[in-house]
């Protein structure tokens, strides 16, 4: 037996938001988690993004709220400023109709206006560990009436090195709380904090098929790095996708890729650590109302973004890690729908496939870098259909008339010939130059030597690239001058 929503035993208001967001029965993970969120308890979810676990504790943390008492009851971490807005903005919907007050707090905000917001007394915030850090530092965010506290996407946080803002975090909030956490996978250091803040915490875990989406085809082409960009082109040229998404390594990697697209004539647009907050929502509202064909992206920037209706993703540079690989190809194949993920590797990153293979137990299947000819074949078909299905509808006695006269004057086969090249994109042939990158080796056999292997993703704080002004990502904008001492001498 199926169960429903309506089994969980939710208040009429919270009824009313799910039915409203066109939620018809729980996910696997929601099945599980929401009934032991309402019991009170901590819960450690391991699941990936895409598997609907914002309302598998956003619907048990808001049935909680006290809509009268006007406190911070509930906090929920994040690692990104993306996700911290995705999930604020997922928590509203849920708790519209009770009325319950969430505000997302991140880097790159004015905190003087974050600041004149939680004068408002928020119910709920939703938060990026540095952010919060220093609202608790400055004493404009009191955490002593929280009794929830979810930890979104521990594994990344850890990644970005936000382990100890997190321990931080849970130090100011009282002890008789409830904690959830949600990682997509269980490391040393996230098993820590679970022993040292959670009392007894039911596993909830989806399982790997779930994990890596069944309706995904995968594939793998092996070429060497300066053919990659051609490769790309002529993929998008014969499959056509209505919205792809195409993941580059590194910033950089990023905005030259963007800029080489448009200058091939496709329409694409790049997302990244560096850009404004303003230019990246911007960016996402064109990709997903189709005025952009192409979304080019880093792993931290597109990770929790919801996008449905993506067919494809491409993996110009191979992920750094298996879990990222599933976090990347999730963008696409969702609501049951089919999706083609296709992976550029180099001879020598092949190992890197392998490992993949290993942890999502699903063979890549091998596929043969297109040909300049396979593309415009495949652009001329194309032509082909269009025309085919403008016959079939027989719509065409206006332009009967001046067909006549062409056929008077040259050959039906030549002005048949002459309809298709006019009408068949041609693959351009613009120059582009990228930036090579270092090929990735396998961490299996400890040869990883790439430049940006420090943490996954786009995220740096010490070293490298110039940090930017917006201080984007990283999020860690306190002073060092702050008292950031941990207190764990009462924590559980």
């Amino acid at each position: 037996m199926t169960l429903t929503f309506q089994d969980l035993g939710l208040s009429s208001s919270l009824m009313q938001s799910i039915s409203k967001m066109g939620f018809e029965e729980p996910s696997p993970i929601q099945a599980q988690t929401i009934p032991l969120g309402l019991q009170n308890k901590d819960v450690i979810g391991q699941a990936q993004t895409g598997t609907g676990k914002t309302a598998a504790f956003g619907i048990p943390l808001i049935e909680k709220i006290d809509v009268k008492k006007e406190h911070i009851q509930a906090v929920v971490v994040a690692p990104t400023r993306e996700l911290a807005i995705q999930v604020s903005e997922e928590l509203y919907k849920i708790g519209y109709h009770k009325r319950t007050r969430v505000l997302p707090i991140y880097g790159g905000q004015d905190i003087n206006r974050q600041i004149r917001s939680l004068k408002k007394n928020p119910h709920i915030i939703v938060g990026t560990p540095g952010r919060l850090i220093d609202h608790i530092n400055r004493k404009t965010i009191r955490l002593n009436a929280v009794h929830t506290v979810v930890l979104d996407e521990a594994d990344e946080m850890l990644n970005m090195g936000f382990i100890e803002d997190i321990e931080s975090i849970l130090s100011n909030v009282p002890e008789e709380r409830q904690t959830l956490l949600f990682s997509a996978t269980m490391p040393d250091p996230i098993r820590r904090i679970a022993e040292k803040f959670m009392q007894n915490p039911e596993l909830v875990k989806v399982k790997a098929k779930e994990m890596t989406v069944p309706n995904i085809t995968q594939y793998y082409l092996e070429t060497q790095e300066r053919k990659k960009f051609d490769i790309l082109t002529r993929l998008l040229d014969i499959q056509s996708p209505e919205l792809a998404i195409v993941f580059g390594r590194t910033k950089r990697r990023v905005d030259e890729l963007s800029e080489a697209l448009t200058l091939r004539g496709y329409t694409a647009e790049g997302i990244h650590g560096d850009l404004t907050q303003a230019k990246r929502m911007s960016t996402l509202r064109k990709f997903k109302e189709g005025a952009i064909e192409v979304l080019v992206a880093t792993d931290v920037a597109a990770r929790g973004l919801d996008i449905s209706g993506v067919t494809h993703v491409y993996n110009f540079d191979v992920p750094q890690d298996p879990e990222s690989y599933v976090h990347r190809i999730g963008r696409t194949g969702r609501a049951g729908k089919t999706g083609m993920a296709m992976t550029f590797v180099t001879p020598r990153e092949l190992d890197i496939v392998k490992n993949i293979e290993r942890t999502t137990k699903r063979k890549m299947d091998r596929m043969k870098p297109p040909t300049l000819d396979e593309a415009i074949e495949s652009q001329q078909q194309m032509t082909v259909e269009k025309i085919r299905s403008i016959i079939e509808s027989d719509n065409l006695s206006f332009y009967k008339r001046t067909a006549e006269e062409l056929l008077e004057e040259f050959d039906a086969q030549d002005v048949v010939a002459a309809a298709i090249k006019f009408m068949t994109k041609e693959p351009n042939s613009v120059e582009v130059k990228l930036t090579e990158e270092a090929p990735l080796y396998s961490k299996s056999k400890g040869k990883n030597r790439s430049s940006n292997n420090r943490r996954r993703g786009d995220y740096n704080r010490s070293g490298g690239q110039k940090k930017p002004n917006n201080r984007s990502y990283g999020d860690r904008d306190r002073s060092k001058g702050n008292n950031n001492k941990r207190r764990y001498s009462n924590s559980k």
